[in-house]
């Protein structure tokens, strides 16, 4: 039950992460002239979806101090490196971005350090 709030805090990272890329792809380019950059900017802030990702970012660091009092952080901490495995993942789907070989041996590495790490 105390590993839940790991679990929170990975999926409400990788929420923001992912709701943040969709919603800057939708945006369009960045803007060449320094007016329109603060135009752009600040159109995303206002964007409810970019909204609720700072909102889950938030949760999530709350979710991490919740898991802070639970565990060591040098347990804890390589938990969160589950958020590259989703994130990878999860663009490949919505994104289309490509899955390479070089990345599924780092995805790889980093599950077996997290099971490594896991044990003691």
């Amino acid at each position: 039950m105390t590993h839940l709030y790991i679990l929170l805090t990975i999926l409400l990272t990788v929420y923001g992460q992912i709701i943040i890329k969709w919603q800057v792809n939708a945006a369009g380019s960045f803007p060449v002239e320094a007016s329109e950059k603060l135009w752009f900017i600040l159109r995303l802030l206002a964007n409810p979806w970019i909204i609720s990702s700072f909102a889950c970012a938030f949760l999530a660091a709350v979710s991490w101090m919740a898991a802070m009092t639970k565990f060591t952080l040098s347990y804890a901490y390589p938990f969160t490196s589950i958020t590259f495995v989703l994130v990878l993942s999860l663009s490949s789907i919505f994104f289309h971005d490509a899955i390479t070989m070089p990345k599924v041996v780092g995805m790889g590495l980093i599950v077996a350090g997290i099971v490594i790490g896991s044990q003691g």
